[in-house]
């Protein structure tokens, strides 16, 4: 007959998995709870019970903080459309060009809070509103920029800078997001910038700044008929 000594020990893993694979083991068993201790953080032994108590109202507050942070979020985003939403709609209502380069600056410097806007855009037969500059000068000085049709974000050079932003000469810029404005052709880019070099990183979503460069190369033409695409 085989005895006590031929039953095979099992260790702390195995048990572990066992009662994890079995989480009803205890239901009905209310004396060995009762005995069930756990070593606290504290030094001192509580029951299991406790132990579980405690964990619980832990994971109920980090679950609590996490919805808070969700709910930030969407109360930004819900903020962030409705400002988009109203621009785009300032630029489709748009009669002339200083109407759109007006609400362009307006929009992003006081509704976004934006500190350096720059609509910069491609002719070599501009007329007098806004700023504008030969489709050879921008390839020369941010042509990087323009490859690729992609928004590009983050520490841009001091000479793409100063090109982009010649108001303020690029030395208080520590970081920018750039679209293009592309419909048919290139036609400029919308450049923003901030102070903080970790404001616009290469990881940052740019969706809604994506939407407002896309409105606006679809209604430059419109605008301005003589504006011939670039390529």
């Amino acid at each position: 007959m085989s005895g006590p000594a031929d039953v095979p020990e099992l260790d702390a893993e195995q048990v572990a998995a066992w009662l994890a694979a079995h989480p009803q083991f205890f239901a009905g068993r209310d004396e060995l709870l009762a005995e069930l201790f756990v070593p606290h953080e504290a030094g001192h032994a509580v029951s299991l019970v406790a132990r579980q108590l405690c964990l619980l109202r832990e994971r109920n507050h980090e679950l609590r903080l996490r919805l808070t942070q969700l709910m930030d979020i969407a109360r930004d985003n819900d903020r962030l459309f409705e400002r988009t939403r109203r621009l785009i709609i300032q630029l489709l209502d748009a009669d002339s060009l200083e109407e759109l380069v007006a609400a362009v600056e307006d929009s992003l410097r006081h509704d976004f809070q934006v500190p350096f806007v720059s609509l910069l855009l491609f002719s070599d037969n501009p007329p007098n509103v806004g700023r504008w500059v030969s489709p050879q000068q921008a390839q020369q000085a941010v042509g990087a920029l323009l490859a690729g049709n992609k928004t590009v974000c983050g520490v841009l050079r001091a000479e793409e800078l100063a090109f982009l932003f010649p108001a303020e000469a690029g030395s208080q810029i520590g970081s920018a997001a750039v679209a293009v404005l592309d419909h048919q052709g290139l036609h400029g880019v919308l450049a923003l910038g901030s102070p903080d070099p970790q404001h616009y990183k290469s990881s940052l979503g740019t969706v809604f700044l994506g939407h407002v460069a896309e409105i606006i190369a679809r209604v430059l033409p419109r605008l301005v008929p003589t504006l011939r695409p670039v390529r």
